[in-house]
């Protein structure tokens, strides 16, 4: 293991500690970022990563250990006191309001009184410096999931931040969307000798934009190394603590560009014979957001995985709401084992047997007031209740 500690750290952590009741989130971890550096925080979901850069913005209080920015140990009260320390986080879940513009959004919790042409100025100027293009009269809502996440690192870029902190920042952008991501972050610390943490469990973004890797498993952390240095195979094998094929698991660990995990073509052949599930015909939708969908057909066959991609804008998420009964067809049809299903009608996807995922699970996908138990008999509960009570017996 190699220690990664120096007078150049702008971040240092020393035996970070963290329970959650009975849960051991953080075992004496030591963490360190070097100035004009990135550092990748690998890790599979609930090894302890975003944990501990909660920690770092003080959202929680670490049970033992220290932290120090630019050198001086601080105790870190609030996300508001690590922003003045300079240390600012891009979070996975969007935290801007959506009834508000994109320059109310970015001078949102001033402390002082703002001048909107000013702001609006700023976020000009700041979008131009690091190709972040985005209207500062834009309402949040009519925003894409893309250029909300160039909100978020706008309205911290403003706070002119020493540590810029990305939680999983590509987990609603394309591949496109992603590498221009990196490109800022990386011009960002170089040029301006900042420094930046880049928490991810995909291997292909860390292996591309990072100068050291640390992998936490289980609350501790288990390896570093320099990203020179580091391979994917040995990269996934140190995440889950076993050895795995890269060839069968490729995608789970975000490798997308690379000749030696290719998959034999004839392993994945269709099947002439298979049945019909899933066929979208003919399909033309105009919503009201000037999302459209002109012409469109889909065929997908039991036992068949279909990829659907694109430039963002291009109809996928359109796609995804006629799915979901959120939208309804102008002209075409979208059938189930070869019955018609009618489109915007709520329930009827579902109940044909269609199950979507959306792109914002936050946004769309759950209800975060509500258990996960409520959450997962949302669209049972009439099976689940009786004269219209649902049990707490039904519930579990």
């Amino acid at each position: 293991v190699l220690n990664m500690k120096s007078s150049s750290d702008v971040l240092s952590l020393s035996s970070i500690t963290k329970r959650f009741g009975d849960i051991l989130a953080c075992d004496h971890v030591d963490f360190n970022v070097p100035e004009g550096s990135i550092v990748g925080l690998l890790g599979q979901n609930g090894a302890g990563k975003s944990t501990l850069m909660n920690i770092v913005i003080g959202l929680y209080q670490p049970d033992a250990g220290s932290v120090s920015v630019q050198g001086n140990q601080v105790k870190i009260r609030s996300p508001k006191h690590a922003a003045e320390l300079g240390v600012s986080m891009v979070h996975q879940h969007f935290s801007v309001i959506e009834a508000l513009s994109v320059w109310e959004s970015v001078c949102l919790g001033d402390k002082s009184s703002y001048d909107p042409d000013s702001v609006k100025d700023q976020i000009f100027s700041l979008a131009e410096k690091y190709g972040l293009g985005v209207d500062p009269n834009s309402r949040i809502s009519e925003l894409t999931p893309g250029q909300r996440q160039r909100v978020e690192i706008l309205k911290c870029l403003r706070r002119d931040p020493k540590v810029l902190i990305l939680d999983e920042p590509t987990s609603v952008l394309t591949d496109e969307e992603s590498v221009k991501l990196f490109d800022v972050v990386q011009r960002v610390v170089e040029d301006e000798g900042r420094a930046a943490v880049l928490i991810s469990h995909k291997l292909d973004e860390i292996l591309y934009a990072t100068q050291q890797i640390v992998i936490m498993r289980d609350g501790q952390v288990i390896e570093k190394i320099p990203t020179e240095n580091a391979e994917a195979s040995f990269l996934a094998e140190a995440m889950v603590g076993r050895k795995v094929s890269l060839r069968s698991s490729a995608s789970a660990f975000g490798i997308t560009e690379t000749d030696d995990y290719q998959l034999d073509e004839k392993s994945v052949e269709k099947d002439n014979f298979a049945s019909l599930v899933l066929k979208v015909e003919n399909s033309t939708c105009l919503d009201d957001r000037g999302r459209r969908l002109e012409g469109f057909n889909l065929e997908a066959s039991a036992g068949e995985i279909v990829g659907v991609t694109g430039a963002e804008g291009n109809g996928q998420a359109l796609l995804a709401d006629l799915l979901s009964s959120l939208d309804s067809l102008s002209e075409g049809s979208i059938s189930v084992d070869g019955k018609i299903v009618k489109t915007g009608v709520p329930g009827a996807m579902s109940e044909a047997g269609i199950a979507v995922i959306p792109e914002d699970r936050h946004h769309s996908g759950c209800a975060l007031e509500l258990t996960v138990a409520e959450n997962l008999i949302l669209n049972r509960a009439k099976q689940l209740s009786n004269w219209g009570i649902i049990r707490k017996e039904n519930r579990d």
